[in-house]
């Protein structure tokens, strides 16, 4: 009872801390943290108090209203490895009963979940390019962070603009993957669903395994791989044994001449097209951590896929011209190619410039970015989103820059001082057309009879499952199919020549099994029945 009355007593007397920069409403969703007078600190969590005022789009919302999104208790502890040297903190909040335990909730209608961060756009003047990396990411069909801009008052102080955002993890809605319990030790269980990641471990983090392979001549450094959800501590030794092994697998298959191959090299265990579009985005912003570190990746278990994914993207507020290090500022040059003018110990993982070795990687590449420049990707639509987004956060950014002083003022890695908001806006768009230009004159590949990867086309299977001969018709053009078992290993070749073939799975084990044609990016599920 006595922390409910002390948050109602600091509400009731706040007016005239709000006012020293004129806050009492908001566009914004307004996000009101209590912590009883407890310092945030990095781990472990404190017990707190939040509530959100938000009355939906285009509403205004008024400190003096009730709490109508959330109201009730957290656990909240500061983030961030080189931002927590700023002065305006993020935060890690999990959403809890009065007991401490998890409570999921659904804040702004997005999935249910009891893990959010609220991330301190400081270094970002623009406040939005972390929000417009995940808009653009999401765009692309994959899974970024949803995000909603809010702005933030903490034990009675107003504390600039902050992005609310999902925290990367395994549940529905979020990283698209299978939970993988400690028990799952065998079979398809065994396969997925695992999220890893390159990454510091200044915020917490544990080295899971290292490479054999150092990072990308010139660079010689190692290359760590954490394991992030399940914790490298709740999994099981075959678990994390078999995530090892087959990032492993695929970094040799990386290695060997016939890398290219569709059965023994890089495409065997890698969604191609994630890959593609995760270089495009890092490429776009030019981000200079966007290879190595805060650098995800998930595998699926074989009955959903089986490949290793890219991705999720994460932490982009230094990427698009924001940081005056290692070229960052550069709209020309490739980001795969940082360790040829930058050292230290993180460097970029071999593999980025690998795949760009295989001229059909390379052209799928090509065709890629060339759609995309006509959709989402195009400079009027880029220019427009940020247009809007700055008018939208115009008074905000007023009220965030008296609370932060620090337009017309380095803060570290800006490359660009702007003396006003508007000006760190111009610069941002600016920067992005000059890049634009720039990759259409360079991209990689040649895109000429459209998207071989990207195009995945579905064969027709009849009957499956089966317990003898499959039927499968949909085929165009001579070529071999390949029947891969749940742990990627190919126990069968198929030639074909005609449109409609059969094959006699009687002798086969009962299970799961896939059909791929990974040169045409088709993968189909086969069940083999006794």
């Amino acid at each position: 009872m006595k922390i409910w009355l002390v948050f109602l007593a600091f509400l009731s007397s706040s007016f005239n801390t709000f006012a020293q920069v004129n806050f009492t409403s908001s566009t914004l969703p307004i996000v009101v943290i209590d912590t009883d007078g407890l310092a945030i600190q990095d781990e472990p969590k404190i017990d707190a108090l939040m509530g959100i005022i938000y009355n939906g789009p285009g509403q205004v919302n008024h400190i003096s209203d009730s709490f109508n999104l959330y109201n009730g208790h957290i656990g909240i502890e500061t983030r961030g490895s080189s931002s927590s040297m700023f002065p305006q903190q993020s935060y890690g909040l999990e959403t809890r009963n009065p007991d401490s335990s998890n409570l999921n909730v659904s804040l702004f209608d997005w999935p249910s979940d009891n893990d959010f961060i609220l991330h301190a756009p400081y270094t970002d003047k623009s406040l939005m390019r972390n929000v417009l990396t995940y808009k653009l990411g999401n765009e692309l069909g994959r899974w970024a962070p949803r995000t909603q801009f809010c702005e933030v008052v903490l034990n009675g102080t107003y504390i600039g603009v902050y992005v609310m955002m999902e925290r990367i993890k395994e549940n529905p809605g979020r990283v698209h993957i299978d939970k993988l319990n400690f028990e799952d030790t065998l079979g398809n269980e065994l396969t997925g669903g695992y999220i890893v990641k390159i990454d510091k471990t200044s915020g917490g983090g544990e080295i899971a395994w290292t490479s054999p392979y150092l990072s990308q001549a010139p660079g010689n450094t190692q290359i760590k791989f954490q394991v992030h959800d399940p914790k490298l501590n709740e999994l099981h030794p075959l678990q994390k044994a078999y995530i090892q092994d087959y990032i492993t697998d695929w970094e040799v298959a990386l290695k060997i001449s016939s890398f290219t191959s569709p059965i023994n090299g890089y495409k065997a265990y890698i969604d191609v097209s994630s890959f593609i579009d995760y270089f495009l985005l890092t490429e776009l912003s030019k981000n200079v951590d966007g290879y190595r570190i805060s650098a995800f990746f998930h595998k699926q278990r074989m009955s959903e896929g089986g490949k290793l994914v890219a991705g999720p993207l994460w932490d982009y507020n230094i990427a698009w011209g924001n940081a005056d290090y290692c070229q960052g500022s550069l709209t020309s040059g490739w980001e795969i190619n940082f360790n040829d003018y930058c050292g230290g110990e993180w460097q970029n993982p071999f593999y980025w410039k690998r795949l760009l070795e295989d001229p059909l990687y390379a052209n799928d590449v090509k065709c890629r970015w060339t759609t995309l420049r006509q959709t989402i990707l195009s400079d009027s639509a880029l220019v427009s989103y940020i247009d809007t987004t700055a008018d939208f956060l115009e008074t905000p950014a007023m009220r965030h820059y008296q609370k932060w002083p620090i337009l017309g003022n380095y803060v570290w890695p800006n490359n660009f001082i702007g003396q006003t908001y508007q000006e760190e806006i111009n610069y941002l768009k600016t920067w992005i057309q000059n890049r634009t230009a720039w990759m259409d004159a360079n991209m990689f590949g040649t895109c000429t009879a459209g998207i071989s990867e990207l195009n995945n086309k579905s064969l027709k299977l009849f009957p499956n499952p089966t317990a003898a001969v499959l039927t499968i018709s949909g085929l165009t053009n001579p070529g071999e199919l390949y029947l891969i078992d749940l742990f990627g290993k190919n126990i069968l070749t198929i030639p074909y020549a005609s449109n409609t073939i059969q094959i006699n799975l009687t002798e086969l084990k009962s299970g799961i099994y896939f059909l791929a044609e990974p040169n045409k990016g088709i993968y189909e599920k086969v069940i083999k029945n006794e």
